[in-house]
């Protein structure tokens, strides 16, 4: 089996989850914060060590900031619903997944402005990204790259813009946390919200935010419960992380993130991008002069391991699966869950097949690739 489809979700996991995770279920999964015997205290501290992991890796001051929840959707919806009300203004860009695009469609349903930063072949307009922050929204909430072609938008510029102009900034790092260096403070994010599950080559169901001190403060929470903290209280705790992490965490999972953040910080992220965007464009130069396909959305030179590719003769659901089921090739065809993102590449409604590169594949899988889509091109 080649797998390129680590947009979706890494694979295999990084080395070391399986064993750790196996071995934490077996000794140490109890719950935290609900008892004092001293398993359940080796759980908290699992819990405690990840979140003070995390906060290194995304620069914040304080694993406290940290909070957890069941993925990144859920952190996005969290962030949403709870700095955005129906009157406020809100940025976002075409290029958002449904995560992003759905809650704010629901928002702009009862009463929020919500505007679109255009984006040229999958590049952001800065000039309008700028135009559109200079009116003061109450939120930009922005990818940090395209889940379809990759393209990275400038964060550290768009926080800027944000900053001079009062706005909450929301960022959506489930392409690029683990694989592109994010500091909070430097980029002056409100809320980060992450995926544990694609470059931090974690578990699925598991995911969180990284919260400024200011969103915090103003975020309401999505989802009231117990905490095991404060249990004298009918309404949630003010403190972090307690406010936002109502009901039983997932241990496992943050168990899983606590081993492949040991794995991600002994390889060093820069170097995991290096190897992923050559094995990138290995594939992109590949295929130049290939007949029946395009490639949508390369113009940006700042891109993640994402290739769409558009077959012309071929209809990219079939091509999928021949590639599948001919080749053992597993890829992603169709609209990517960004419907937006299609329109701006131009390849909506047919989609594209979606060829993305992990840590884990190698020169010989992009040349797999490559003879694969050949053959099936010419054929």
């Amino acid at each position: 089996m080649i797998y390129l489809d680590n947009a979706s979700t890494s694979f295999p996991k990084a080395p070391g989850v399986a064993e750790y995770v196996k071995n934490f279920i077996e000794t140490s999964c109890f719950n935290v914060n609900r008892a004092s015997y001293g398993a359940a205290l080796h759980a908290e501290e699992t819990v405690f060590d990840t979140r003070e992991l995390l906060a290194e890796f995304f620069g914040a001051k304080d694993g406290r900031n940290v909070v957890f929840t069941g993925g990144v959707t859920q952190a996005i919806n969290t962030a949403v619903f709870g700095l955005i009300k129906s009157g406020d203004g809100v940025v976002t860009s075409v290029m958002e997944h449904n995560a992003v695009l759905r809650p704010l469609s629901s928002l702009a349903a009862s009463g929020a402005a919500v505007d679109y930063i255009n984006c040229d072949g999958g590049v952001m307009n800065l000039a309008d990204a700028e135009e559109k922050i200079s009116r003061r929204p109450k939120a930009v909430v922005l990818t940090h790259a395209s889940n379809v072609c990759g393209s990275v938008n400038p964060i550290s510029e768009i926080g800027r813009m944000c900053r001079e102009n009062g706005a909450l900034f929301i960022v959506d790092c489930a392409q690029t946390g683990g694989v592109i260096d994010i500091d909070v403070v430097r980029d002056n994010i409100d809320a980060l919200c992450f995926a544990g599950h694609k470059g931090l080559m974690a578990l699925q169901g598991i995911g969180g935010m990284v919260l400024s001190e200011r969103a915090a403060r103003l975020m309401k929470p999505l989802i009231h419960g117990g905490t095991g903290s404060f249990s004298h209280l009918t309404s949630m705790p003010d403190v972090l992380p307690d406010k936002f992490e109502a009901g039983t965490l997932n241990l496992p999972g943050i168990a899983s993130l606590n081993a492949s953040l040991a794995f991600l910080k002994a390889r060093g992220i820069d170097n995991i991008r290096r190897h992923e965007n050559a094995l990138r464009a290995a594939f992109e130069d590949a295929l130049k002069g290939v007949d029946g396909i395009r490639l949508a959305g390369t113009a940006n030179p700042e891109r993640c391991a994402v290739t769409s590719v558009d077959f012309v003769n071929i209809d990219n659901g079939e091509a999928a699966y021949i590639l599948d089921s001919r080749y053992d090739i597993k890829v992603r065809s169709g609209l990517h869950c960004a419907p937006l993102a299609h329109k701006a590449l131009g390849t909506f409604p047919q989609g594209t097949v979606r060829f993305s590169f992990g840590f884990f594949n190698t020169a010989d899988d992009v040349a797999a690739a490559v003879t694969a889509i050949k053959e099936m091109t010419s054929a």
